[in-house]
């Protein structure tokens, strides 16, 4: 039984035979897979040595299968070989230079097939950082962890703040209002002193005036 496995994931056919036909004789078994779904399951159940994927596939895109590839610590390390009859709809994706997997633009011979192959399992050993797609799956499972304890802190501190400044605000209200009202006081009793002196002179008019 072979050894090294290669999965063809193409909904053509034609595409699928002429790998098989142009790949050399060796210890090495071809699984096809005609859509991405398809291909996917068999990427998640065999033991791979090499991917070869088409682009655009029903069911599931190349584009789909890719990301969830490359979201798994074990598979991203399969080399991979896309497959496209017109680069840019995987420009658009992904952009150049492609570090980690080889391009194979349709149609293809047997030597830029036997090429794009050595040049994928040459790239899918070299060190790479953690994936935009590996974190985002890590911080989907953890959200509504990150999400109640972030929420709890941002809670806490706006509770905590706009109590700080509340008790500022007050402190500083009260004190404005004792000083008015200190100073209000203080014009009060000079009015009334006022008010008494002139009292006091009245009376003594009206004294004068009755002697």
């Amino acid at each position: 039984m072979a050894s090294n496995k290669i999965l063809v994931i193409d909904d053509t056919t034609v595409v699928r035979v002429k790998v098989r036909e142009m790949l050399p004789p060796g210890n090495f078994e071809v699984l096809e897979a005609k859509d991405g779904l398809e291909g996917l399951n068999f990427i998640r159940q065999e033991k791979l040595s090499l991917i070869m994927l088409d682009f655009l596939l029903p069911k599931m895109s190349g584009w789909d299968v890719f990301q969830q590839v490359q979201a798994h610590p074990d598979l991203r390390k399969i080399p991979l070989v896309i497959m496209s009859g017109r680069k840019e709809e995987v420009t658009e994706k992904i952009t150049e230079p492609f570090e980690y997997f080889e391009f194979l633009g349709k149609p293809f011979d047997q030597k830029q097939l036997i090429g794009a192959i050595k040049s994928a399992m040459t790239k899918a050993k070299l060190p790479r950082p953690e994936p935009v797609f590996a974190a985002a799956s890590t911080v989907k499972n953890n959200a509504a962890t990150t999400a109640t304890v972030t929420n709890g802190a941002v809670a806490t501190a706006s509770v905590t703040t706009t109590a700080v400044v509340a008790n500022t605000e007050v402190n500083s209200t009260s004190a404005v209002e004792v000083q008015a009202l200190h100073e209000k006081i203080d014009k009060m009793q000079a009015e009334i002193e006022g008010l008494k002196k002139q009292l006091a002179q009245v009376v003594t008019f009206i004294k004068q005036k009755i002697k």
